[in-house]
């Protein structure tokens, strides 16, 4: 059967695709401008967005299997909403569900809130779902790249409890993975929930020793400061999100994002190799640099 993959163009769907087509999965994409798709031959594209409900019924036709990743927004929890009801309307069964670490802890931040309500619609539609709970995105540290190659400071205010930076590719692997696991089950799978964590928790002052070593020179850390990360981010995205930014970044601070016993053994496990860490990362920036 088809499996539908929402936010398909992004870091994560966009391998979420290529490796369900590695697998020789039938593919359909949901994406608002097909013009500006470029997905491995045989996916199907439909044209639309999580608020289009005939689009939305379009592309549920068939589906058996949702990949549903809705990113950050101002509307972000009834795209959600709406595209669960579409889906169990259409007939669709079975779910894989990227959320995020932590959700049902740090809900006085409103996209793990978000995240924690549909969590709690899944089980009550009775889905057979995966919940995926990612920790912070390796791969958002591309954005601040420059800062620390040029000024010598790793920004980020991850703080000293330790955060469990994850890679975008195991995060789309394990995704791919369950989506098969799930759409090929001869029958309903209980819910399991899934941390999706690195191999290292990492403090800001880790992060910021490991890039003074791949770069042969100092790197500091910047501090634990969520009200200037705030200001700074509101010079380039709405003030909402970048308040947004700022509470996550206290709990960052506060509690971290520390992986339960076994996570990364888990996982392990489920790749059938080592999980990808955040000395790569830098290591192939550094490299990219030279």
């Amino acid at each position: 059967m088809t499996i539908l993959v929402t936010g398909a163009t992004g870091r994560v769907g966009r391998q979420v695709v290529q490796q369900l087509v590695a697998r020789d999965a039938a593919v359909r994409v949901l994406v608002r401008d097909p013009s500006k798709a470029d997905f491995p031959a045989g996916v199907e594209v439909v044209q639309g967005d999580l608020l289009d409900i005939d689009s939305l019924r379009a592309a549920f036709t068939g589906v058996r299997t949702l990949f549903l990743l809705n990113a950050v927004a101002a509307d972000e929890f009834t795209q959600a909403l709406i595209t669960l009801n579409i889906a169990r309307e259409s007939g669709v069964e079975r779910v894989v569900y990227l959320s995020v670490i932590h959700a049902d802890r740090f809900v006085n931040v409103p996209h793990f809130a978000v995240k924690s309500g549909a969590e709690r619609m899944i089980q009550q539609m009775g889905f057979s779902a995966t919940i995926l709970r990612p920790a912070y995105f390796i791969d958002n540290d591309l954005t601040i790249k420059d800062v620390i190659l040029n000024y010598g400071v790793y920004p980020m205010p991850v703080g000293g409890k330790g955060v469990a930076m994850v890679d975008a590719r195991d995060i789309a692997e394990v995704a791919a993975i369950e989506l098969i696991r799930r759409d090929q089950a001869p029958g309903k799978l209980p819910i399991e929930t899934i941390n999706l964590v690195g191999p290292d928790t990492l403090t800001g002052t880790a992060v910021a020793a490991i890039w003074s070593d791949v770069l042969g020179r100092p790197v500091a850390y910047g501090g634990d400061d969520p009200s200037g990360f705030e200001q700074n981010l509101a010079n380039f995205m709405p003030k909402w999100m970048a308040y947004e930014m700022r509470l996550m970044a206290e709990r960052f601070v506060g509690d971290g994002m520390i992986p339960e016993a076994g996570d990364v053994a888990r996982l392990t496990r489920i790749l059938g190799r080592p999980l990808h860490a955040y000395r790569d990362f830098a290591t192939q920036i550094a490299a990219s640099a030279a």
